[in-house]
């Protein structure tokens, strides 16, 4: 991918973005086409923001950045730049300080993608777990046509809880309802769509105790941080399989292991882990990664460990781009924002 340098800004007009983490292969030509169509100005930076490449803001109100950590002293150098908003082209905004930010008179932004991309990704990740579609696969690979050990089962026979019930949790549910599976849902708060499809709120308790498979679609918050722990795996029935599209942080790394190891825990899909930022979307195959516990879950036979890509789809690209620099032009201009946090 070409460096910062090679990157330069192409006038369309007297408002200027710096694009951060900026895809050379899927990315830029939209992004020249939809800040040509908006008349913006861009600076295209395939890296990850940093103090070294902040200055590349300068002149910008508007950074635009993907899943690169913002901490306060970051966001403090780019605000010292003349940044005054920051959008991130994904739905979640837990790498950003957001206090931070509102703290030094920026505005921060998302660009939520559609839900079905992640929905369809997340029934595939359950069919391929309770199939145990990884063994299958690796056998295969090796000419291995034997069937002990990958007996599987069959969605009708199950009872599927799903963690959040936004947008995403609700196209989960909604997929799932053609597999004859019993479904069970938790939000904090309870969507009356839910509740007219027939499915029931029920506590977590009742989730961790029922459920053979369970889904998570959770924000990560202070409260849900480690939602799944030794004490929650302790409550959940025998062998149950987990999927986690949302964020890494909602399972505790140790006791998932744990309970893996045990056998407590039947089998995972994870498209998010702990401590992943720095290290998805980047060519490590030479490296050694400073993450023992992705290392020992991708040694399971058991568990289907991706990279944090089940947004991944041609119209999220699409959708992120052009709303992440819709969001930029809203906010220069004074208009109403529906993309700010």
């Amino acid at each position: 991918m070409e460096s910062c340098a090679d990157c330069g800004a192409e006038e369309r007009g007297n408002m200027k973005v710096t694009v951060y983490n900026c895809r050379a292969f899927d990315e830029k030509a939209l992004f020249e086409k939809y800040g040509k169509e908006l008349g913006i100005e861009l600076v295209l930076c395939p890296d990850a923001p940093d103090e070294e490449n902040a200055s590349l803001a300068q002149g910008s109100q508007c950074i635009d950045i993907l899943t690169s950590r913002m901490p306060e002293e970051l966001v403090a150098v780019f605000a010292g730049y003349g940044v005054k908003y920051i959008t991130t082209r994904t739905i979640g905004y837990d790498h950003i300080d957001v206090k931070a930010a509102k703290r030094l008179g920026m505005t921060v932004a998302n660009a939520p993608y559609g839900p079905c991309g992640v929905a369809d990704y997340t029934v595939m990740l359950i069919l391929m777990t309770i199939r145990k579609m990884k063994r299958i696969m690796e056998r295969t690979n090796i000419q291995d046509y034997s069937l002990k050990g990958i007996q599987g089962k069959e969605l009708k026979d199950l009872t599927v809880g799903v963690i959040g019930t936004g947008r995403i949790g609700r196209m989960v549910l909604q997929n799932l309802s053609g597999f004859g599976c019993k479904l069970l849902a938790y939000d904090l708060y309870e969507n009356e769509e839910v509740k007219a499809s027939g499915v029931p709120y029920v506590m977590l308790e009742e989730i961790w105790s029922q459920a053979d498979v369970i889904t998570l679609h959770a924000p990560l918050t202070d409260d849900n941080f480690h939602m799944i722990n030794a004490e929650t795996v302790s409550k959940m029935k025998d062998g149950v399989m987990i999927v986690n599209t949302a964020r890494g942080a909602l399972i505790d790394s140790e006791a998932l292991i744990s309970g893996i190891e045990s056998g407590k825990i039947g089998g995972a899909g994870l498209d998010v882990v702990e401590n992943e930022f720095g290290l998805y979307y980047y060519d490590h195959k030479s490296d050694i990664l400073n993450n023992r516990e992705l290392a020992v879950l991708r040694g399971f036979p058991n568990v289907t460990v991706s990279h944090h890509m089940a947004f991944y789809t041609d119209d999220c690209v699409n959708t992120v781009v052009r709303d992440s620099l819709m969001g930029c032009k809203y906010f220069v201009e004074g208009k109403e924002n529906p993309w700010e946090v």
